[in-house]
């Protein structure tokens, strides 16, 4: 595909520099195709905290759909490239953002979560426990604020424990409307889905319950990989 698109729309640079950030995910994109990742656990592992029917949707067919926007997108971009048809690539921005944010922020979901009975929960150590006690003050105090800063938003989203590259690594909590990626001098260490597909056939309208619960299967190894990268 050319390349000149991207120069000059910055979301498409964005979302390819941050497709690159994911590449060590399985098979998340093969030949210029984004694909949808294998979990590394069953559907039913993250159960009493997510439940099996939960993930089932929430991997094969919402993560799915922002695939398969993604590719279409991408190639509705070709095409137009080719044709010389800058107007039409360009308008396809909201949709490779909206998809391709999906898609790397679901791919780097996947990775944050652990069976209870495995990694998942309990607290982070080592550097990254550390920081967390610097930055927040507790680990308690980390998991109060990010809960507050999920349940501030208003719609759908993320909330993302960050690492900032102009402050030297340090730690920072930051939203996302919709399905917008963690991009420029923020890394994504870790994200919690605050979108409804991720908790309303469990938890109903008590999304309190389901960012309290999450905790339990959160993979703090992997999050700590990320950070010490």
């Amino acid at each position: 595909m050319s390349t000149s698109l991207f120069r000059a729309t910055p979301v498409a640079r964005s979302a390819l520099r941050a497709a690159s950030a994911v590449k060590p995910a399985a098979a998340t994109f093969v030949r210029g195709k984004a694909t949808l990742p294998d979990l590394q656990y069953d559907y039913g592992a993250l159960e009493p905290y997510i439940s099996a029917k939960i993930m089932e949707l929430h991997h094969s067919k919402h993560h799915q759909t922002y695939v398969n926007g993604l590719n279409s997108a991408l190639t509705t971009i070709a095409e137009a490239e080719s044709k010389g048809d800058f107007t039409k690539a360009a308008s396809v921005a909201p949709a490779l953002n909206f998809h391709g944010g999906g898609h790397l922020n679901h791919t780097l979901f996947w990775e944050n979560l652990a069976p209870a009975s495995r990694e998942g929960g309990g607290n982070p150590d080592g550097a990254l426990g550390k920081a967390i006690t610097t930055e927040f003050g507790s680990f308690e105090s980390f998991v109060k604020q990010m809960n507050a800063a999920l349940a501030g938003i208003q719609g759908s989203g993320w909330a993302w424990l960050a690492k900032d590259k102009a402050a030297n690594g340090k730690l920072a909590l930051i939203t996302r409307a919709n399905q917008d990626p963690v991009t420029g001098n923020f890394v994504p260490l870790l994200g919690i889905d605050a979108w409804e597909h991720a908790y309303y056939l469990q938890y109903e309208n008590r999304k309190a319950e389901y960012f309290e619960a999450i905790w339990n299967v959160i993979n703090w190894k992997t999050v700590a990989k990320r950070f010490e990268a």
